[in-house]
């Protein structure tokens, strides 16, 4: 079966195995990574501690003893879960579930101790002082999680290892072994602790580095608002005080009944059309898109991102209106590779061929929203997906507007993916004759 059925707004789909990895950002994947690490330790001390037993003592004694390290384990995986929530801000800190982890890290201890003591000399011996190092050294380690601060996680790791050299006396053993046992669990333990911390430490990095990628998308975004205001006020400033200045005037001259106040009231008029046609200026270089300016700043922004980007054919002799579409095409296409995709490289490329202009834009990391989708060419929710890159923002608007910008000059755009986690988006504009048999020449 490739998966139970997943609501979305039109309907049921079918989710692949695996799917819930791949719709996963970077950022949740390195923290579902981490979370299973520290299950994983979890795994690893049922295993070394408490399985193990069966090799060394009884079937009874083993029991009891693989029974004791799983419950510590499993406290552990509980309190590792919680402090990495605490650590991302979710969850309050962890406290009364720290105390529970050290009361039952001593209690196996005290438990192993006594079969020690009081069990059949040589192997239970071995067995159970295993356990009794073992469990103190991963509880430690997994406190540690729990608390911020250099000096508290030596504290921490510091106070299992005295108890690890205290609970020993009762066994008869030497000072110098007990020492050198608490040295153990200092070092082991706090081998463990800085670990985990350098996992979480790593985490956070992963966090700040996407949260410095939005902050930068949306510092791109204000700055483009700045300029097309700045641009607006350059324009409107100047003529607005005009106009007031010569209506003030017009008014002066009205009032006196100069012949005058129509000649100002006739500018006056002029400078508004002429205020017209600037804004109007302003608004169609904001709103259009040359194709070589937006190949450019795609190198640049995708190479900015860490992404390898691979640019190929030239966009010179191609008429206006065709660059401004295709444009818009490559500035969609790389907005949604940084905002919904997860790729590492990102191919355009640009060719004429038998009158059309050929614009394509490829690239991996991209969500499979489906296993058997209808095409992006039909206008499909898959298709509409989050263009290029395709992790999706369920919308489609973007693609909707770029049809409608392709529409005008009679091209076409079909998107979807080509492989496995590869999208592909391709746009088609024809070339009228003049313009096609020009870019023929400059491709050949």
């Amino acid at each position: 079966m490739r998966g139970a059925y997943e609501a979305s707004g039109n309907g049921g789909r079918m989710r692949r195995p695996g799917g819930w990895w791949r719709l996963k950002s970077t950022p949740e994947k390195v923290e579902t990574y981490t979370r299973w690490s520290f299950h994983f330790f979890a795994v690893i001390e049922v295993f070394a501690l408490g399985v193990t037993a069966y090799g060394r003592t009884g079937a009874g004694l083993a029991t009891v003893l693989c029974l004791l390290v799983a419950a510590h384990a499993a406290v552990c995986m509980l309190v590792a879960s919680r402090a990495l929530d605490w650590t991302r801000g979710r969850r309050p800190q962890p406290v009364r579930l720290m105390w529970v982890l050290g009361a039952v890290s001593a209690v196996v201890s005290v438990v192993a101790v006594a079969i020690a003591e009081r069990g059949p000399a040589g192997e239970v011996e071995t067995a159970a002082g295993s356990v009794y190092g073992g469990v103190l050294c991963f509880g430690a380690g997994v406190i540690t999680l729990g608390v911020s601060g250099r000096r508290r996680m030596i504290a921490v790791v510091g106070a299992f290892a005295v108890g690890a050299g205290l609970l020993t006396f009762p066994l008869g053993m030497p000072v110098l072994a007990s020492v050198v046992l608490a040295g153990l669990v200092f070092v082991t333990g706090g081998f463990l602790a800085v670990t985990s911390l350098f996992s979480l430490w790593l985490l956070n990095a992963v966090y700040a580095l996407d949260d410095a990628k939005e902050t930068r998308s949306r510092l791109a975004v204000a700055e483009e608002r700045l300029r097309f205001g700045r641009d607006l006020h350059d324009v409107m400033g100047r003529n607005l005080a005009v106009i007031a200045l010569k209506s003030e005037l017009a008014v002066q001259l009205s009032r006196r009944g100069r012949p005058e106040a129509v000649e100002q009231m006739i500018e006056v008029q002029r400078i508004a059309q002429e205020s017209q046609r600037e804004v109007r200026d302003v608004v169609r270089g904001y709103r259009e898109a040359a194709l070589e300016v937006e190949l450019a700043g795609a190198r640049g922004v995708l190479s900015a991102a860490g992404i390898v980007a691979k640019v190929t054919g030239e966009a010179s002799g191609l008429p206006a209106e065709v660059q401004s579409a295709l444009g818009w095409v490559v500035r969609e296409a790389t907005t949604n590779v940084l905002r919904h995709g997860d790729a590492k490289k990102v191919a355009v490329t640009v060719r004429t061929s038998k009158g059309r202009v050929v614009l394509t834009v490829e690239n991996d990391g991209a969500a499979e929203t489906g296993a058997d989708g209808p095409s992006a060419g039909s206008g499909s929710p898959a298709g509409a997906a989050g263009g290029a890159g395709g992790a999706g923002s369920g919308g489609g608007s973007g693609l909707a507007g770029l049809r409608e910008r392709l529409s005008a000059v009679d091209g076409t755009l079909r998107a979807g993916p080509v492989g496995k986690g590869v999208f592909r988006l391709t746009a088609e504009v024809p070339l009228p004759a003049p313009a096609a048999g020009a870019a023929l020449e400059v491709a050949s």
